[in-house]
């Protein structure tokens, strides 16, 4: 009989350097208004898009000069192994493990080169063994933080009594651009921002979590003839964003069939979902997972608040909507999801058990109206 994994410990961190909106709609004024003609008319993106505040490695200041590959590296590499050691820790003290205890690491990150990887830069810092396994994961982008769970999930089943340790930690405001001025540059420049998030795993459960997650079965689909809608182009400057204007409209024709598919494969009808824990690309993505899964309308407001307050941060991202959602609803069976470059959809179930003695109010996703039910 195959054990169950528990996700012991959760924590997310961002980095220093805070980016209000309207701030960045003053330097983005100042650096791109006078190179790119069509600035001043989609300037009321930044206003519009959900998004008020982000966090980023660099300062404000060092976007104002062109930078290349050797600059937005380096900045990678010490911004993103200070975030990792910071996040760690947190996911750690909060599983009451220490460093030493952690069998397995996966890292998920696909906004810079870290050779060696992030968990061998933090590794004498942290103070993980020398015979820790370390499986560092690129190009899953926004999708990162799913699918990472998904392979920390099999990782920790294959060797029960380990800890595992997943960090998804990406820095997307580093690849801002000067010098290639398209749509998309510009909409990467509205929403996205940097930030990191951590868990721990393992068949042993933690027995001070409040509430317990147990993680199920997870399922990823990829669709045909779509690997032009989101990415990377590697270019002499930088990694050129790659995110296409028919997300939304995709989200909202496809991402249902793909959900149902999922579900069927992990083995929970969508009726029994209590809660989607959705990856917030933006706020229209966010609106399109509404439709396609016939939701009421608002109810993925924890998914538009953290895009409000951290901006899209790709992979890690839906861990913050995780933890806000966890502060009122106890209990269920949740669904992570999320859209990532191939292009695909993954998804990850979590069963949430409250150990307190007060039953959970949450809502009823399905219903079609907005209204409370017992968990």
């Amino acid at each position: 009989m195959m054990k169950p994994i528990y996700l012991t410990g959760l924590a997310t961190a961002v980095p220093p350097h805070e980016l209000p909106q309207t701030l960045v709609l003053e330097y983005a004024r100042e650096i791109l208004g006078p190179k790119f003609s069509q600035f001043e008319r989609m300037s009321s993106t930044f206003l519009t898009s959900g998004v008020k505040t982000r966090y980023s490695m660099a300062s404000l200041d060092w976007f104002l000069q062109a930078q290349g590959w050797k600059s937005r590296n380096e900045t990678y590499l010490r911004g993103a192994t200070d975030l990792f050691v910071k996040v760690a820790g947190k996911a750690l003290a909060n599983a009451g493990l220490r460093a030493d205890q952690v069998d397995c690491i996966v890292t998920v990150s696909s906004t810079g080169i870290a050779t060696p990887t992030l968990e061998a830069q933090a590794w004498k810092q942290m103070g993980f063994r020398n015979d820790v396994m370390r499986v560092p994961t690129f190009g899953l982008g926004c999708a990162g933080g799913v699918s990472g769970l998904a392979i920390a999930r099999n990782l920790a089943l294959a060797n029960p009594g380990s800890n595992v340790l997943l960090v998804a930690l990406e820095a997307c405001t580093l690849s801002f651009r000067q010098d290639r001025l398209t749509k998309a540059d510009i909409i990467a420049t509205v929403l996205f921002g940097d930030g990191a998030a951590a868990a721990c795993l393992s068949t042993t459960k933690n027995p001070q979590a409040e509430p317990v997650l147990e993680l199920g079965a997870a399922h990823q689909q990829i669709f045909e003839d779509t690997l032009e809608i989101m990415g990377w182009d590697v270019e002499d400057h930088g990694l050129g964003v790659v995110f296409d204007r028919s997300i939304p409209e995709f989200a909202k024709q496809h991402f249902l069939e793909a959900t149902t598919g999922s579900l069927d494969q992990i083995g929970i009808s969508l009726d029994d979902v209590s809660r989607f824990v959705c990856h917030p690309g933006g706020a229209k993505v966010v609106q399109a997972f509404e439709e396609a899964l016939h939701l009421p309308v608002n109810t993925l407001n924890a998914e538009r608040e953290i895009l409000q307050e951290f901006g899209n941060m790709s992979a890690p991202t839906v861990f913050f909507v995780l933890e806000r959602v966890l502060k009122s609803t106890l209990s269920g069976s949740f669904v992570l999801c999320a859209l990532g470059p191939g292009f695909s959809a993954s998804f990850q179930k979590v069963t949430v058990t409250s150990q307190a003695e007060k039953p959970t109010e949450m809502y009823s996703q399905r219903s079609g109206v907005e209204g409370a039910v017992h968990a």
